[in-house]
């Protein structure tokens, strides 16, 4: 008879005794005396018997299953992320389950719900952009889920996050703008309700600052993290009387709508307008002219974001200090802003890589 035949209850039956008698046996109990031990480990033994995965998850409180919730899979940052969690958690025994939150607060607390009701391990998640409150994730913390962010992060739940600086990334890649000889910089942010949207449109205001070029108001436009935003803000940019030679998007995806709408509008990048993004995702590279972008080590993010949770899962215990990582970006140059007669540019978002307490 093969494995998968063979049941407590079948165990049971042949021995005369009650399913869970041999379910006690089996797991060393002292309620179970040392005769009845024997004689169910030497039946289980003969007939081969291998306990249901799913009943020893439960029994353990242990599924080996992780949650992710990242606001659009179709965005290659979060996919290329999750391949970074996936990497590690397979390698260590887990699978993962993926959630899309589309950005919507009703939808990260159903998806936070469901991964409650399924009994997995941990979470990573980045915020939705709508997700104002996040009692949701102290919630499922409180009830023995440990959760770590990555990229989006809650400032209302201590525990371990893994990011980019985005504010020092900003400042120098706004930096680089003025090195090729823009003066009237705009900046198409992501929404507000966002640290990494906050950081980054902070970052580019204090470079403005620093080299005593003009901020206005009209020249900072907040959008979604999609080309469709990016598309609509450049329109509303390019039709203003004083009109910017250099626009900083917060994201990838917002560039490649703003490149797109320079192109039907008939500007020449960078000669009439330069363009900088931030992410450098695969086809920015394949646009025309190129796009420049801040790179992040989006898959580096999910591994470690990995790690850090599978250490909180495995030790079961509250560490002294959470870990806030901050990982390296870098400025990648192309044709979208580099002008032929600047001069040489050097500049770096490069940041130190390292731990600090949060």
């Amino acid at each position: 008879m093969g494995k998968t035949s063979i049941t407590i209850k079948e165990i049971a039956r042949q021995l005369g005794i009650s399913k869970s008698t041999v379910s006690r046996a089996l797991r060393d109990s002292s309620e179970i005396s040392g005769a009845t031990k024997e004689r169910v480990i030497e039946l289980a033994r003969k007939l081969n018997y291998s306990p249901n995965p799913i009943a020893l998850s439960l029994l353990k409180n242990q599924t080996h299953t992780i949650g992710i919730i990242v606001p659009d899979i179709d965005n290659p940052f979060f996919s290329t992320a999750i391949s970074g969690v996936e990497d590690v958690a397979y390698s260590r025994g887990y699978h993962v389950m993926i959630y899309q939150s589309h950005e919507s607060y009703e939808r990260e607390m159903a998806d936070v719900r469901h991964i409650a009701d399924r009994r997995a391990d941990g979470l990573i998640v980045s915020v939705a952009s709508r997700s104002l409150h996040h009692q949701h994730f102290a919630d499922l913390q409180e009830g023995g889920i440990p959760i770590v962010f990555f990229d989006r992060a809650s400032n209302e739940v201590q525990t371990h996050k893994v990011l980019v600086d985005d504010y020092t990334s900003s400042f120098a890649g706004t930096e680089h703008l003025i090195e090729q000889g823009c003066r009237k910089i705009a900046h198409v942010s992501g929404p507000m309700s966002l640290a990494i949207s906050r950081n980054r449109c902070n970052g580019y205001r204090d470079a403005l600052r620093k080299h005593k070029l003009p901020q206005r108001d009209e020249w900072v436009l907040e959008a979604e993290y999609n080309q469709a935003g990016g598309t609509e803000r450049a329109y509303q940019l390019m039709a203003l009387r004083e009109r910017p030679d250099g626009i900083f998007a917060a994201s990838d995806r917002i560039a490649i709508g703003v490149h797109w709408a320079l192109r039907q509008l008939g500007y020449r990048m960078p000669d009439d307008v330069a363009l900088l993004g931030f992410s450098d995702l695969g086809v920015s590279s394949l646009l025309d002219p190129p796009l420049s972008s801040i790179a992040q080590p989006s898959f580096e993010m999910g591994r470690q974001s990995a790690e850090l949770l599978l250490e909180l899962i495995e030790n079961k215990s509250t560490p002294v200090t959470y870990e806030t990582r901050v990982l390296k970006t870098h400025l990648q140059v192309r044709g979208s802003s580099l002008k032929i007669n600047a001069p040489v540019v050097q500049a770096s978002a490069e940041i130190p890589e390292e731990s600090y307490p949060s």
